[in-house]
């Protein structure tokens, strides 16, 4: 067995015997000796020792890949909310071993970067409901009330801190280093378009067009039109989107967003519609989010309660999603709604 032969290279590695690991484990020599010999495995519950005896991961003693690892640890991550300190220690010391070597290096400082968003959404989602509870409970104080509506994502007033400089510098500089980078490109004329530097996005817009021949050069035309005030442009840009939008799943979701945010609902739902009818399996399930969300500004609890429902449908049905904390928190939009 693996986990055997992974066991006697880790013992033989450190030098010492096996009834010094055996003493250490608390089990008899013989134990081990048929550990090694693929005769049995280790109980479960010994695992936790023998990874922290010999300083490696459970992984590690399944002599799985470096890739494997990692896999299973990106797995995990979507997989479920907070993590327990302990565990965001262990995930953290196991990325970092392997951003030691340059082969793995970008794999697991993306992971690294997963964790910690993934463990600042789930603290992020705490800070809420435990704002709310401090709003009623301190009678609406300002600080309760700015507490929670930070928590939640509210928007900021104060140019000081909505403003995007730093990304966008920073973002800049890797476009000028990477200029054939189409996402970072798009994420640069994203926030420019935010911050209203329509000068410089139209400069970007430039580059980015001369790289990309979709949709999304009118997408970003539409924006900056709109964000400069220049409706008959704007206006024009939009007609070219929806006449692209049948040969173009993503561009019909592109228009429901721009609908959802003129308040056209019943044309933004037919856009989303159309953008998971014409999109290919796996289908995403971002679409039936957007339906959802708009039913439940517009008060139509079934309505959401449907396209929640779809939601899971598509979990399930196309990405085989049957657990795990994604669908947990679909089923608590449900059960919130019911």
């Amino acid at each position: 067995m693996e986990m055997g032969k992974e066991i006697r290279r880790l013992r033989n590695d450190r030098g010492i015997t096996q009834e010094a690991l055996a003493a250490a484990l608390n089990v008899t020599a013989q134990t081990v000796s048929k550990w090694e010999c693929g005769n049995s495995i280790p109980d479960v519950q010994l695992l936790p020792e023998i990874a922290v005896f010999f300083g490696v991961s459970i992984d590690q003693l399944f002599a799985m890949s470096p890739e494997q690892q990692m896999e299973r640890i990106e797995n995990r991550i979507y997989d479920r909310g907070l993590f327990p300190e302990a565990e965001q220690r262990q995930l953290e010391q196991q990325l970092r071993a392997f951003a030691e070597n340059p082969a793995h290096q970008g794999q697991a400082e993306l992971l690294l970067t997963k964790l910690y968003n993934n463990q600042a959404e789930q603290y992020r989602l705490l800070a809420v409901e435990h704002g709310k509870i401090a709003v009623e409970k301190t009678g609406g104080d300002r600080d309760a009330v700015s507490e929670l509506c930070n928590a939640w994502g509210s928007y900021i007033p104060d140019w000081n801190i909505r403003n995007h400089h730093a990304l966008i510098a920073w973002l800049g500089d890797y476009c000028h280093r990477n200029p054939e980078n189409r996402a970072a490109l798009m994420w640069l004329l994203d926030n420019l378009i935010d911050d209203r530097r329509i000068a410089e996005a139209r400069e970007w817009l430039e580059k980015f067009s001369a790289l990309d021949h979709s949709f999304r050069s009118p997408m970003y035309r539409f924006l900056i039109a709109q964000a400069a005030g220049e409706q008959a442009e704007a206006e024009k840009q939009l007609q070219a989107l929806e006449g692209m939008a049948e040969t173009e799943w993503c561009c019909a979701s592109t228009l429901g967003d721009i609908y959802t945010q003129r308040q056209e609902y019943d044309r933004a739902i037919d856009w989303y519609r159309k953008g998971q009818e014409l999109q290919p399996a796996p289908k995403f399930t971002d679409s039936a989010m957007c339906i959802a969300h708009i039913c439940e500004i517009r008060g139509d609890k079934a309505g959401a309660i449907a396209a929640y429902r779809e939601q899971l449908r598509l979990m399930r049905e196309d990405w085989g999603i049957v657990s795990g904390e994604e669908r947990d928190a679909v089923e608590r939009a449900i059960q919130k709604l019911q």
